[in-house]
């Protein structure tokens, strides 16, 4: 038996959710894939009008192995997924009347998934009606102007995995959401990036030492780290952040006709010098654990990267926050 279409996939999931959503969610108008520090934005849902479905219950959903975390673990990953909402679909209304759906939590490629699988979750907004699209994500700074717990506005991306053919386009087009050869020029909306600057004026303290840039982001497949020598490839590329997540999304989004803002919390700084050498005569009467020093500086680090999006967590939340309610203001 042929395997069911991207389309067929996703329409199937959207007619297990409608039936079950009040009439006002059954169309909502923007759609947040909650990265890092975001997973507090499901608490910002009207309680009297929030509504969740756990991935696993839906069907064709992606699910991530984060959802399959215990408890315990799961408070180490708290600046992904908030205990209580990990691995959900959650509807409800934002500010006091614009219809949302938050993902909390996302299913990544390196974790053997598709680049179909990982972007469904996209084609169902689309068929749900929605017509903005907020993502975010972790990521390393490539930049040396960045700081880690700076805020990104992403205006291009690198995809390298999809020049090498890892793309979530490839196969047959589906027709019923966009062209075959989609342009990519005009993918990150200015307006919304405009809207994304100002509201970072309204909500962070201009005393803050956290600031907010706007750069080029290049996607990696993972679940490594990038190497020295791969750092500063993209980096004379002209990338400005790396990460694992958010291009395959974007994409797919653009395909569909939806408009995008994409943010990134840099939670690490890429190491962009070359390894020492083994020759070098500075290093010869250095001991091992001088050595091991010497070496692991700069090194990412899991446990430092989810304790940056801990402390960045309420500035993000803040941003997406007051950049949704100044979209939908006129």
């Amino acid at each position: 038996m042929a395997e069911a279409s991207v389309f067929e996939q996703a329409q199937v999931a959207v007619e297990y959710l409608r039936p079950q959503l009040p009439e006002p969610l059954q169309k909502p108008r923007i759609a947040i894939i909650c990265g890092s520090g975001l997973g507090g934005l499901a608490n910002t849902i009207d309680a009297k009008t929030k509504c969740e479905f756990d991935y696993g219950s839906i069907p064709n959903f992606p699910t991530s192995s984060a959802a399959l975390l215990s408890d315990a673990l799961v408070l180490q990953y708290d600046m992904y997924l908030v205990p209580g909402h990990l691995g959900k679909l959650v509807f409800g209304f934002m500010g006091s009347d614009i219809p949302a759906v938050l993902m909390v939590g996302r299913a990544h490629f390196y974790e053997g998934h598709s680049m179909q699988k990982i972007t469904l979750p996209v084609r169902m907004f689309k068929l749900l009606g929605v017509e903005t699209v907020v993502v975010t994500n972790a990521c390393g700074g490539l930049n040396p102007d960045y700081a880690v717990g700076d805020v990104v506005v992403l205006n291009d991306h690198l995809f390298l995995a999809g020049v090498s053919g890892a793309h979530p386009l490839r196969g047959p087009n589906a027709e019923e959401f966009g062209v075959r050869f989609p342009p990519l020029s005009d993918a990150y909306d200015l307006e919304l990036r405009r809207t994304a600057h100002r509201a970072w004026k309204k909500v962070v303290p201009a005393e803050s030492k956290r600031r907010i840039h706007e750069g080029v982001y290049a996607f990696c497949s993972g679940p490594s780290f990038e190497t020295r020598a791969e750092c500063r490839m993209m980096r004379m590329l002209g990338a400005d952040t790396v990460g694992m997540s958010t291009v395959p999304e974007i994409i797919v989004a653009r395909h569909c006709g939806m408009r995008v803002l994409a943010l990134s919390l840099v939670t690490n700084n890429c190491v962009l010098s070359p390894a020492p050498r083994g020759d070098d005569r500075l290093l010869q009467n250095s001991t091992a654990k001088e050595l091991n020093t010497i070496v692991d500086e700069g090194k990412a680090n899991h446990e430092e990267v989810l304790e940056t999006g801990r402390e960045a967590a309420s500035d993000m939340q803040k941003l997406v926050s007051q950049a949704v309610v100044d979209m939908f203001a006129c």
